[in-house]
């Protein structure tokens, strides 16, 4: 199947659904080694393969969140939002990673698919009033979101467990049934008050979900246990919010009113959603977004970090369970359409820093674009690839980042591409023409084609650890080689040298090919070292757009017309890397090569630099609050 499709035939239509990151602040590298490396390495994997690929994602700007750091900077949300969505977006097109949109939760569009939804739940009955109490801060009268508000589990007595969830024993909680509750925000007591807002019935809908779950056959062990032991607690869980900033409640006496919104956790899984809607606008198709949403030969995989499992495998496919009718209830689907469910949730596990979990609140964080700035984005996704936390929580030290980068990126890989291409400059200026093969040489050339298989297996089942791991076996494989059949030593015989160099540039180009994926900056120059001309790997670009797509939301608070903000697109269909040997050709012009990747201080493996923290604390959710 697999040589079928290098050939362009069985493409796939595969939906890359991004976690949404906060706009209360810049992102550090524990963020992205879980949503934004990942997804890129597997985004253009399918890419490569010919399959028609819809990258999406954008910034969660509503809730809490956003208005507590607007608080602390003497900013309004709205300018908070727009502040933190600029650098998110100019860090992760850093970073290379290529969404065909990245846009943000602060749009008409948004704003009026997410109000859709929440009408199609309504109509289909898994939408129901409740009087509930809500948490209020005494000293704002603010309300206090589930995940601010923190006590110890009723359940298991944990001391750490949040308003709406228990990390230890992964049950479902609601903030008052939290003993000694108290603030994240400020340490105090919150009041408890009755208010009310609509539910979303999940008991109604545990049945057609626990089926569905029942159905994951090739999910990562970890997300899909965590998800079936969850169905049997399901409980009604409140969509609407005491707050002033969010999306409207798009009914009749709610619309009106300024302190009734959307709940964020809500509307920002539906930004899978929109952000398809907006990215087929933008394209010039509209209904283009319903080849990934509406068609059931269609594949889907959800990226995000595993706080936020139970968003993805539970609560948004019960979103769309309930908007198409399925549930107990019954009902049918909108005008959107019978939606398509998750094909699979991958969830990576927490980056730590020297045995401790990144923290923000702490200040005690390496930032993306700082790190960019030092050492440029393909050390950090060869980092996240080979050594982030895929299956389990893995650490980063400064000593093994350093290692890592001299040691594997430097002398492995950027050794072999410069020493085989300028003994080819040096001795032919060209890619040599070879003569006979030994049995070395084919052996080799065996090695590296094998590997397009082996390596697209594991990629296409987001098993990057263990992809990027075969993939520099080939490497190693090549290095030996060299070494044993010693070129620099074959002048005397210049058909043989031709033979053995020429051998070395096709494992360098295949080396690179599989390596594409991984470290598309360096690919694009190892391709253009051996000869090539135009783009191998398409890198994203930032667009400054306007908030003009139609839609038509309603409510208080509306975002307006016209509103200027940068999103993240690129226009992938112009690189020429393919999945598949790219055979060399014999007479292409070499040029001496410059160092591909450059070796860190070794003093760094001690310290860190000046401006990076020696230890940090936890990773921050990225879980709607």
């Amino acid at each position: 199947m697999s040589a079928l499709r290098r050939m362009g035939a069985m493409s796939k239509t595969v939906l890359t659904a991004v976690a949404w990151p906060y706009a209360n602040g810049p992102r550090h590298i524990g963020h992205v080694s879980g949503f934004g490396v990942p997804s890129d390495i597997f985004s253009r994997y399918h890419r490569m393969m010919g399959d028609r690929v819809l990258m999406i994602s954008g910034t969660d700007e509503h809730g809490t969140p956003i208005l507590v750091q607007a608080d602390a900077e003497g900013s309004t949300a709205r300018e908070l939002a727009d502040r933190y969505n600029r650098v998110i977006v100019e860090d992760l097109a850093g970073l290379g990673v290529s969404y065909d949109l990245f846009t943000r939760t602060t749009t008409r569009n948004h704003y009026a698919i997410a109000q859709e939804v929440f009408h199609g739940l309504h109509r289909n009955g898994y939408l129901v009033p409740r009087v509930t109490t809500g948490a209020i801060s005494p000293s704002t009268g603010r309300t206090l979101p589930d995940r601010y508000i923190e006590g110890t589990c009723p359940i298991c007595g944990y001391d750490g467990a949040r308003g709406d969830q228990c990390d230890n024993c992964g049950n479902q909680l609601d903030p008052a049934d939290l003993i000694n509750p108290r603030s994240k925000v400020n340490g105090e007591t919150p009041e408890f008050v009755e208010t009310e807002h609509f539910f979303l019935d999940l008991p109604a809908l545990a049945s057609a979900l626990g089926d569905w779950l029942k159905s994951r056959q090739d999910w990562r062990p970890n997300v899909l246990r965590f998800s079936l032991n969850l169905i049997d607690d399901l409980r009604p869980r409140a969509v609407t919010r005491d707050i002033d900033w969010g999306v409207p409640v798009p009914l009749e006496g709610w619309s009106d009113r300024a302190d009734k919104k959307l709940y964020v956790w809500f509307d920002a899984v539906i930004g899978y959603l929109s952000a398809s809607v907006e990215w087929a606008v933008r394209s010039g198709d509209p209904d283009a977004w319903r080849e990934w949403w509406t068609n059931p030969d269609a594949e889907s995989s959800y990226f995000m970090g595993k706080d936020n499992i139970t968003f993805h495998s539970q609560i948004w496919p019960a979103l769309l369970l309930g908007y198409r009718g399925l549930g107990d209830k019954g009902g049918e689907a909108g005008p959107l359409g019978e939606l398509e469910l998750p094909t699979e949730v991958v969830s990576s596990e927490y980056l730590t820093m020297s045995g401790s979990k990144f923290s923000t609140s702490r200040g005690t964080v390496i930032y993306v674009r700082d790190f960019l700035r030092e050492y440029g984005p393909d050390a950090l996704r060869y980092f996240i690839a080979v050594a982030g936390p895929e299956n389990q929580d893995s650490d980063f030290t400064w000593e093994e980042f350093v290692r890592r980068t001299n040691f594997e990126l430097a002398n492995e890989w950027g050794n072999l591409v410069n020493r085989s291409v300028s003994m080819a400059h040096k001795n032919f200026g060209e890619v040599p023409t070879p003569g006979p093969l030994t049995e070395a040489d084919q052996a080799l050339l065996d090695v590296a084609a094998a590997a397009f298989d082996t390596v697209g297996s594991h990629l296409a089942r987001s098993r990057f650890k263990q992809a990027i791991g075969e993939a520099m076996r080939v490497v190693t494989a090549a290095n030996r080689y060299l070494s044993d059949m010693e070129p620099w030593k074959l002048k005397d015989d210049p058909q043989r040298q031709a033979t053995v160099l020429h051998t070395a540039l096709q494992v360098v180009s295949d080396a690179n090919t599989l390596l594409t994926p991984f470290l598309p900056h360096a690919a694009q120059r190892v391709f253009e070292t051996l000869g090539g001309t135009g783009i191998w790997a398409a890198q994203p670009e930032v667009r400054e757009v306007v908030d003009d797509v139609p839609a038509d939301p309603i409510g208080v608070g509306v975002p307006e017309l016209g509103h200027a903000y940068p999103v993240i697109t690129g226009d992938y269909t112009v690189e020429q890397a393919v999945w598949r040997r790219t055979e060399v050709v014999p007479g292409t012009p070499l040029t001496k090569p410059s160092p591909l990747f450059t070796k860190l201080d070794p003093a760094l493996a001690e310290t860190g630099p000046e401006w990076a923290p020696i230890v940090s604390g936890p990773v921050e959710s990225e879980a709607p609050a």
